[in-house]
């Protein structure tokens, strides 16, 4: 036994990494994980083991996150150009709105502006319609007349429920008044006004005959009732420009179901 523990002593005295100015290296460096123990757990600690569970759940997580990152630092063209178009249209309207406020740059002409768009209204237009037909004692000219009442009917409809559906706001604050209410023409998108104007010129274009300069101050007249939305700040351009486009597509449903002239006498002599 004293050989073996002298042995042990001389092996200690020529192993290098046992002098002091070694004794550094033996040491494991700070902050580094304890080894784990081979010993049997605890039972309090076989609770907070991780189930195979846990496990897939962390791996579905560790794979959706880099495409969510990549998904939000790199957007895709779609995205990129809607934004663009989208902050163009907003730049472009408000530049546009000069009768928006009364201290806006045109606000002396707002009164007239806003004189310009309440031709294109729906209450006159479907009041003069209703007048007219009392009136007519033509089978041609009733035929047309309920029709285009139809027509009016049909975009007051079109255009409340595209309206309620988008809920687009005006490129400036600015509150509908009393008639807008009453046709339900709240909101911006699509503009009531251009679509109905469009339609109306249209269909007048259609099935009066109207001499050269009349069928030109007709579509001056239409872009002019668009125009006048967006210059007093209820509409945004893309606004006036779907309502133009919704317009004429109302006119050419109205000529596919357009009602003969017994089908009128028939809902005249009802009404």
């Amino acid at each position: 036994m004293p050989a073996s523990q002298s042995r042990a002593r001389a092996r200690d005295r020529n192993n290098v990494l046992n002098r002091a100015e070694f004794l550094s290296l033996n040491q494991p460096p700070k902050g580094a994980p304890e080894p784990r123990s081979s010993g049997r757990k605890a039972p309090g600690l076989s609770a907070q083991s991780p189930t195979p569970g846990d496990g897939a759940r962390e791996r579905r997580q560790s794979q959706q996150l880099p495409e969510e990152d990549c998904m939000q630092l790199n957007p895709s063209f779609k995205g990129i150009a809607f934004n663009s178009l989208l902050a163009i249209d907003i730049c472009m309207s408000k530049r546009l709105g000069v009768c928006a406020g009364r201290a806006s740059s045109w606000a002396s002409a707002r009164s007239m502006v806003k004189l310009i768009g309440i031709t294109g209204h729906g209450i006159p237009w479907i009041g003069g319609t209703i007048l007219c037909l009392v009136k007519s004692s033509t089978l041609a000219g009733q035929e047309v007349l309920m029709n285009l009442l139809l027509a009016l009917l049909l975009d007051i409809m079109t255009v409340a429920g595209v309206q309620k559906l988008i809920k687009r706001r005006g490129p400036y604050e600015t509150s509908p008044s009393l008639l807008d209410y009453l046709t339900m023409d709240v909101y911006a998108f699509p503009a009531g006004h251009a679509s109905r104007a469009a339609m109306v010129s249209k269909f007048f274009l259609s099935h009066l005959v109207l001499a050269v300069p009349l069928r030109v101050l007709l579509v001056l007249w239409a872009f002019c009732v668009g125009l006048s939305r967006v210059m007093i700040g209820r509409h945004h351009i893309t606004d006036v420009i779907s309502g133009f486009i919704i317009g004429y597509f109302q006119f050419r449903l109205v000529e596919m179901v357009w009602m003969s002239s017994n089908t009128c006498q028939m809902l005249i002599s009802a009404w």
